[in-house]
């Protein structure tokens, strides 16, 4: 259900934002500390009085406790049995313009990318990298409602057909039928409704590219033409080589009569193969690497970078198949290589390439374009992150 996980984001039903006025158990609780604190005022000035007011208010008391036991039935002093639960308060952590980004909505959101933070076995690098996925995800949810609210003042419409068209096509794409997707959705505590309103956004927010941001994109036939251009250099070098070799070793210290000896060797190994030798029976005779020779030097495949004398790269890559190139100076003395096969990637002519590249480099100059837009979107706004 990737496609599904996609598509689908959360609107949870939020408690009021703004807070009420005191209630009147609120405002006799202001009373008693008020009093409370009168109390202790006048007990400085009279202490006499202040004890027969003491004792007059512990006989109350203990008066009230019994009518609240006679009352209820139970003991007085119950505690509540919310007691010590932690209650959730809902908040704002962002705000867009006119509209707002709730925390229950920044949290439902952010669940599936923070399931890699559960892996993070220090709890300081754990909360500093759910800080940082939680941070991505709010900003990503500004530029979502930028998006709207610029498709909004555009006046471009999302009908209820197009939203139905698009929730068919999901289920299409996941094999859901409609008690399959109200199952889906009900597992995570969403409903039909809301995952609609999500939906249309969606499609909002992509009529909005289409509109918006597509009048931006240029891309022309030279650019299709030149992608193709760069394709083709890259994939006509030589990707990886089949290699043989002779060896014609040195010593540690050489002088100048064995480097010459040693050249003379190889130069003659060369000959030969170049008269029409098989370079096989030639390593086979005159190599002096005693782990090659005996395969006629067969040394395997190797890929870019993978060489162990990265100074042979340039010579051997850009050798084709049967080519003999030597001396080669290396840590041992002087190598003869022979090219045996090379592999090349395969690119299709230009004519079968063209829509492709064209779709691949419109999608890329909208990404760029639409990443431009939003900046600009996000500079006009008013936004006011109260992430805490």
């Amino acid at each position: 259900m990737r496609r599904f996980c996609l598509l689908l984001a959360v609107l949870v039903c939020s408690a009021p934002l703004t807070a009420a006025a005191d209630s009147p158990k609120a405002e006799a609780e202001k009373a008693a500390r008020a009093g409370k604190a009168d109390a202790e005022k006048a007990a400085k000035a009279d202490p006499e009085a202040a004890k027969a007011e003491d004792d007059r208010d512990k006989a109350a008391a203990a008066a009230d406790k019994d009518r609240d036991k006679s009352a209820s039935g139970k003991p007085a002093g119950t505690t509540s049995p919310n007691k010590g639960k932690k209650l959730r308060v809902e908040y704002v952590v962002a705000v867009i313009n006119d509209a707002i980004i709730l925390n229950s909505e920044l949290e439902v959101r952010r669940v599936p990318v923070l399931a890699e933070t559960q892996t993070i076995a220090d709890p300081k690098e754990r909360d500093r990298r759910v800080a940082k996925l939680t941070s991505q995800v709010l900003d990503e949810m500004v530029n979502e409602e930028v998006i709207v609210q610029a498709a909004e003042a555009a006046k471009i419409e999302v009908e209820s057909s197009d939203v139905q068209a698009a929730l068919d096509e999901i289920k299409q794409q996941n094999n859901l039928d409609d008690a399959g997707l109200a199952a889906a959705l009900s597992a995570q505590g969403y409903t039909l409704a809301n995952y609609k309103h999500e939906l249309r956004r969606q499609v909002l927010r992509f009529r909005a590219v289409n509109q918006l941001v597509a009048p931006r994109v240029n891309v022309t036939e030279e650019d299709v033409r030149a992608r193709y251009d760069q394709m083709a250099r890259r994939t006509e070098q030589v990707q990886a080589v089949h290699l043989s070799h002779m060896l014609f070793k040195l010593p540690e210290h050489a002088t100048e009569q064995q480097i010459a000896d040693a050249k003379d060797k190889a130069s003659k190994a060369i000959v030969r193969v170049k008269g029409g030798e098989d370079f096989a029976k030639v390593a086979a005779t005159e190599s002096e690497d005693d782990s090659t020779k005996a395969t006629g030097g067969e040394l395997g495949w190797f890929q870019r970078g993978s060489m162990a004398n990265p100074e042979w790269e340039p010579v051997v890559f850009a050798m084709e198949k049967g080519d003999v190139r030597g001396p080669v100076t290396g840590p041992q003395g002087f190598h003869v290589f022979l090219v045996t096969e090379v592999k090349r990637s395969d690119l299709k002519p230009y004519p079968e390439m063209k829509e492709q590249l064209m779709r691949e480099l419109r999608r890329r100059e909208t990404d760029k374009q639409t990443q431009t837009w939003v900046e600009e979107l996000r500079k006009k706004a008013y936004i006011d992150i109260k992430l805490q």
